[in-house]
């Protein structure tokens, strides 16, 4: 008798514990399933934003940092970008002339620098800082649509015009930033601002896109302003200048090639 009970004791102890698993799996599932749908208007907004942020097709553009800190001291910085697509570039140091020949090249979300006195590429992170509030991806990768997992939040109004905001999830952890929040112009799908934040979801710096110009036959933003989230009174401003086209062989995208770069 008593083995018979505790039998059915066990029995009964399964049967719940079964059950368990399958109201937990079954909630989870649905707490999961919106998280795994693709949101196909927000990546839209987002491949759209890029669109306008820079060409498609190969391109070349002169860049100009300038850094202002606390004490409101100056650091200019000036590189050239070579760009193919969103997954091909590389950034060359013009001033100061001290850092001239140091080149990096990125291939997907792979970055190497190549410097002069040092026989082969050095590995970078997107996220390593370049200068003042740059870091590495912000001149290098510009290819919102592939590093980051979008979801429209909300519209909202921004200086009059209504605004998509979207919530940007880094899809891995090789990307720039964890996440982003991003403000795109509904109309036109001109990007507005942007706020990046970290792994453990602390705001880091914000951006405005501003003076937009036209460049290679669309208005794009021609200035980037970041500012430094932690310590106020810190910022960077990107301005990007001499945009043309350039028929760009995926051969300048090389490691091998770097050295023959002008």
């Amino acid at each position: 008798m008593t083995i018979r009970h505790s039998a059915v004791n066990n029995a009964g102890l399964l049967l719940a514990a079964v059950l368990f698993i399958g109201t937990v799996s079954a909630s989870t599932s649905e707490t999961a399933a919106p998280a795994a749908t693709d949101d196909g208007e927000a990546r839209m907004i987002v491949e759209k934003a890029d669109q306008v942020r820079f060409p498609a097709d190969g391109f070349q553009v002169d860049v100009t940092v300038t850094t202002v800190d606390k004490e409101q001291k100056a650091d200019i910085r000036k590189y050239r970008v070579l760009a193919k697509g969103n997954t091909n570039s590389v950034v060359m140091i013009v001033e100061p002339a001290s850092d001239r020949g140091q080149i990096m090249l990125m291939k997907g979300r792979d970055l190497w620098v190549f410097m002069p006195e040092v026989s082969q590429p050095i590995r970078l992170a997107l996220s390593q800082r370049l200068t003042g509030q740059v870091a590495n991806g912000d001149l290098a990768r510009a290819n919102f649509t592939g590093d980051y997992n979008p979801r429209l939040l909300r519209s909202e109004k921004v200086d009059g015009d209504d605004h998509h905001v979207l919530e940007l999830t880094g899809v891995d952890r090789s990307v720039t930033y964890q996440k982003v929040l991003y403000w795109v112009r509904a109309k036109d799908y001109a990007p507005s601002k942007a706020e990046f934040y970290s792994l453990s979801n602390r705001l880091l710096k914000t951006c405005r896109y501003e003076n937009y110009r036209t460049m290679e036959g669309k208005r794009r933003p021609a200035r980037l302003v970041m500012e430094d989230a932690l310590r106020g009174g810190e910022q960077s401003v990107l301005d990007y200048t001499g945009m043309k086209s350039r028929d760009l062989p995926d051969k300048v995208f090389t490691k091998d090639y770097l050295k023959k770069l002008e």
